[in-house]
């Protein structure tokens, strides 16, 4: 994570759909995918901090693109986790149902911010977020030993 944003954070440069590089590094892209899928099958988590920094520095997908398509794979990999442990727990629907309500709303107005900000700044952005959430993972991790 911190070697991803740091990589985000100096990049100045952004790729836009018009200017969309299909160079790119495809066995990287797939070792990182496995990784990413090994990780998120022992702890759960997202991977999306892993998945799109991948996909714009090994990918070279625009900022943009590349979110969207770690939307989409986590979809399905949330999908089929959730399929996986529906006969094995209990599920409080109600919450389920009103937690996607809040945030398919939470998608549009996302969708309407996104119009306002520019791949790069996006790009930076995630970038300082990532290196955010590294730090806070090592200090609550170096905190617990």
């Amino acid at each position: 994570m911190l070697l991803a944003s740091f990589s985000m954070i100096k990049s100045n440069r952004s790729l836009t759909l018009k200017h969309f590089e299909t160079n790119h590094h495809t066995v990287l892209i797939i070792i990182e995918g496995i990784v990413v899928g090994v990780l998120t099958g022992i702890v759960g988590a997202g991977g999306g901090f892993l998945i799109v920094p991948a996909l714009v520095i090994l990918g070279k997908l625009p900022m943009k693109l590349a979110i969207g398509t770690s939307l989409i794979i986590i979809s399905m990999k949330s999908l089929i986790g959730f399929l996986g442990d529906i006969q094995n727990i209990v599920i409080d629907w109600t919450f389920l149902i009103m937690f996607t309500a809040i945030s398919v709303i939470g998608i549009y107005i996302g969708i309407y911010i996104a119009q306002f900000i520019s791949g790069t700044n996006l790009k930076k952005g995630f970038g300082w977020f990532t290196l955010l959430m590294a730090c806070y993972i090592i200090f609550r991790e170096l905190s617990l030993a």
